[in-house]
């Protein structure tokens, strides 16, 4: 139609965008006029503000009272992109990287000079030195008729023989706290010896210094069995912590105040709040953590200590004892118990658990509740280009659709940014706005459309008010709520540790032992005076080759004896086309199984636990705790953590994605259903590139299983040297191989690919090739034994196997594909790589109908 001109003629075009959206009918006509204006008037409205120490933003309603569904803002969209594009656009689109870097809050320098612990800053040393600093807090303690307690010599390049030198301890006898974070000391045996020359310290700080990560706790052992009186140690709390690491934490102690090296004063008797988190605890029951010493707590927060030394009843017994405890912070699951409520039926004067209600929390019976949740800030290395910084921090703000039209749906998704004021919308469990994509046709078609998002209040806002979103907004429990508000928040990491743990240790549980491999049992369909079979097929390579006098071609799927199709044949299919069930056809009941990609781990996994030729998978619709509990694992021990996402039921690499970054992982299974699998990082390579293996596997009967090899395989490779660059992640040509579809074909005849495989990496093909053999062997027989009902006596079929290689050259399962594509068997002549035969691309299908068909082993060999 023509250039939308009335308000009819707009409902007429976008009524079902509208219904989708959910904007209020009343708000429909205000709508209209401002797209029909191209009105953009949030900024008389909104106000943007820094907040987080600048690190995001909020946006916060100016204007006066702003009633429930009473207004409709238009928000621009900044930047829409294809995720294979987004790193090129960064790099190539001018201003666009610095607009998004702005927008993300990524676009200064971290404060590397934060506030001490403690609250207390870290005074710029300028270009002092480091004799000049000690003069300085000497003559300042003279001046106070005082001594030196507190001394910080942070990212001073301090090494070992300047430590010496210094000779701290003859200048600072008193000395309570010693901070020497950022420096240069390697040698522990310098270090023990002049840190405990110092008789009263009870603080020692010691971070990232080399010498923390190359003694591996030997050395704060030692420093501990030297100085009893020591009570943090590296930002942990010591055996021995008292009433002046609880201070330290309350903010009573510091550099303005280090506290007396003897006795008690007491001034815990007035904190009310105290939180000692992430402080290593081992052990709570310590004299100084008492109702005696504290009697005035009424919040405490717990979290991320492991209190591995008190039993759970223990540590609610000494929690009990405390009469004003009101709030309390704590790991759920975790050293408490598994479930919230138990805390509170434990603890019955509580008003507040992690931040919820008690009543709120009783009245839903909710086990796991946490809200406090801290938002997770983009983060940052010194001198990071922008386009980097923005790749990983664009995951906080990316929104996601999906284009349509009668005939089909787009493949890959497109994601966006919304403008400046958009995105300072944070979330609310709560909220009091809402946010839906448009696309506003205003010719009438597809090809004028232009994308928005629609902002309007769903409950009354008064001015000064923060305006916010929920960023999962209808998804509940059902669907991982929790679990993915881990895309912005930082969630309790005990809790999905322990989901993961409880998964790992049931696929440690099944070990599935396969029967002897049996004889081929299946006859000949031709035995007897029987005539050629007839075959029906869509497949244009058997049109073009199965040349068998065995074998004839007919149009009707009903009158023939096979049916080879590449389409799904289920009952629908089979009424409108008249095939029975006396008809053979070229699959078998349920091989999902393995041909979905979340069910051929599935199959894997229930029959024999983890393999080591199977990455580890997770299907992220059901298992994104487990997924996350295995990520954090992974981060806190230091291995890698890079991951592939892969459509259950998509081919050609179709909305596949490789990446490190945790809230991208969480935030793609918004583009529909996915499998996590752990990327295999350091993959064989062929002349520095990476690549992968096809295999042809002829299977007759699932029971008893008769697979065959075909003696047909090839090698594909991609066209980039392999990189593990965060950069190289969007690059199609250097991470994946299947480039019949995009890119250029890099096409390497097998037998040549074999011998130059061999000599560049000294390992001989055929070990490679039994471990291959044996490996797809498993596969099909995990599918026999989890789901026997695959077997059909009128099924037969061929798949397509694809085969990694690690760099030691042991094979992994990639995936399995129904009807696959052979036009490349059937275009290459080739050489068997054992056999030696000459194999004509022209014979592959009367080879495989007669093995399949015939009985015949004709360049195949059996698994």
């Amino acid at each position: 139609m023509s250039r939308i001109e009335t308000f009819e003629d707009f409902v007429k075009v976008h009524g079902l965008l509208l219904t989708a959206s959910g904007l209020p009918r009343p708000l429909h006509e205000q709508l209209f006029k401002k797209l029909s204006t191209d009105t953009f008037d949030g900024g008389a409205c909104f106000q943007i503000e820094l907040c987080e120490d600048g690190r995001q933003r909020r946006l916060v309603l100016t204007s006066g009272f702003m009633g429930k569904e009473s207004d409709v803002f238009l928000v621009d969209h900044a930047w829409t992109f294809r995720l294979s594009d987004a790193y090129k656009q960064l790099q190539e689109v001018p201003g666009l990287a610095q607009r998004m870097a702005t927008l993300m809050c990524v676009d200064g320098n971290l404060n590397v000079d934060e506030e001490a612990e403690g609250g207390t800053s870290i005074e710029d040393t300028g270009s002092m030195c480091i004799e000049d600093i000690l003069e300085r807090e000497l003559c300042k303690a003279k001046e106070n008729k005082d001594t030196v307690r507190w001394l910080e010599l942070d990212e001073l390049d301090i090494d070992d023989d300047m430590l010496l030198s210094l000779d701290l301890s003859a200048k600072f006898p008193d000395l309570l706290a010693l901070s020497l974070c950022g420096n240069r000391l390697e040698s522990a045996d310098i270090i023990f010896q002049e840190v405990t020359k110092f008789k009263h310290l009870k603080a020692l700080w010691l971070n990232n210094n080399p010498v923390v990560e190359k003694c591996d706790g030997c050395l704060a052992d030692k420093i501990l069995r030297a100085c009893p009186g020591l009570e943090i140690l590296n930002s942990s709390f010591t055996r021995n912590f008292g009433e002046w690491a609880l201070g330290f934490c309350a903010e009573i102690y510091g550099k303005d105040n280090p506290g007396q090296h003897c006795g008690s004063d007491h001034k815990l008797h007035e904190v009310a709040s105290l939180d000692i988190s992430h402080r290593g605890i081992h052990n709570l029951a310590n004299k100084a953590f008492s109702p005696a010493a504290i009697p005035s707590l009424s919040h405490l927060n717990l979290r991320g200590n492991s209190l591995r030394e008190n039993s759970a009843s223990e540590l609610l017994e000494v929690l009990k004892q405390f009469p004003s405890l009101n709030a309390l912070e704590v790991d759920i699951p975790g050293p408490l118990s598994e479930s919230a409520m138990v805390i509170l039926e434990s603890l019955p004067n509580l008003s507040f658990l992690n931040g919820v209600s008690t009543n709120k929390i009783l009245e839903a019976g909710k086990h796991v509740i946490d809200s406090i949740l801290e938002p997770r800030l983009p983060e940052w290395k010194p001198g990071e280009p922008l386009t980097d910084r923005v790749i990983n921090a664009m995951w906080q703000y990316l929104m996601t659709y999906r284009l349509a039209n009668e005939e089909k749906i787009d493949e890959t998704p497109a994601w966006y940014v919304m403008d400046e004021l958009g995105s300072a919308l944070r979330h609310s469990d709560e909220p009091n706005f809402m946010v839906a994509p448009f696309l506003y046709m205003p010719e009438g078609n597809l090809a004028s459309a232009v994308s928005y998002s629609l902002l309007w209040p769903i409950q009354n806002v008064q001015q000064g008010d923060e305006c916010t979103r929920d960023y999962l907004y209808g998804i509940g429990e059902d669907k991982q709520r929790s679990a993915r508000l881990t895309a912005w928040f930082h969630t309790p990491e005990n809790y999905f540790i322990k989901e993961y743990e409880k998964h790992s240790k049931e696929l440690e549980s099944r070990s599935f032992t396969p029967p002897s491999v049996m004889s081929s049992a299946t006859k000949s369909l031709l035995e007897g005076d029987r005539g050629p079979l007839r075959v029906y097929t869509d497949i244009p390579q058997v049109e073009e080759f199965l040349k068998r006098p065995e074998f004839i071609l007919t149009s009707e799927p009903k009158d023939a004896d096979i049916i080879w199709t590449g389409m799904q044949v289920d009952e629908d299919a089979k009424k409108a086309t008249g095939i029975t069930d006396d008809q053979i056809i070229n699959q078998f009941p349920y091989e999902a199984c393995v041909v979905m990609k979340h069910h051929l781990a599935e199959t894997v996994q229930k029959a024999y636990g983890s393999p080591d030729w199977l990455q580890p998978t997770y299907n992220l619709e059901v298992q994104l705790s487990q997924l996350i509990g295995d990520y954090y694992i992974r981060k806190r021990d230091g291995l890698d953590n890079l991951w592939i996402l892969k459509p259950w039921n998509m081919a050609r690499t179709i909305d596949t994605t490789v990446t490190d970054n945790i809230s991208a992982i969480i935030r793609l299974v918004e583009t529909g259903p996915k499998i996590c699998q752990k990327y295999i990082e350091h993959p064989a390579l062929f002349q520095g590139k990476k690549f992968d293996l096809r295999y042809i596997v002829l299977v007759r009967s699932v029971n008893p299983l008769e697979i065959f090899l075909s003696d047909v395989f090839w090698v594909r490779l991609a066209n980039n040297p392999y990189s593990l660059a965060k950069n190289s992640f969007f690059e199609y040509e250097t991470h994946f191989t299947v480039m019949n579809y995009r890119g250029r074909i890099n096409h390497k005849n097998t037998p040549d690919f074999v011998r130059e495989f061999e000599e560049e990496h000294k390992v001989k093909w055929l070990d490679v090739h039994e471990r291959v053999r044996k490996m797809i062997r498993s596969v099909f027989e995990a599918a026999a034994f989890v789901h026997p009902e695959m077997h059909s006596p009128m099924s037969r079929a061929i798949y397509g196997v694809d085969v990694m290689l690690d760099s030691s050259f042991k094979p992994k399962l990639l995936e399995v594909t129904y009807c696959p594509d052979c036009t490349r068997a059937c275009k290459y002549d080739m050489v068997s790589v054992f056999k030696g035969e000459e194999m004509r691309g022209s014979d592959f299908f009367n080879d495989v109908f007669g093995c399949l068909f015939l009985s015949e082993t004709t360049h195949v060999s059996p698994l």
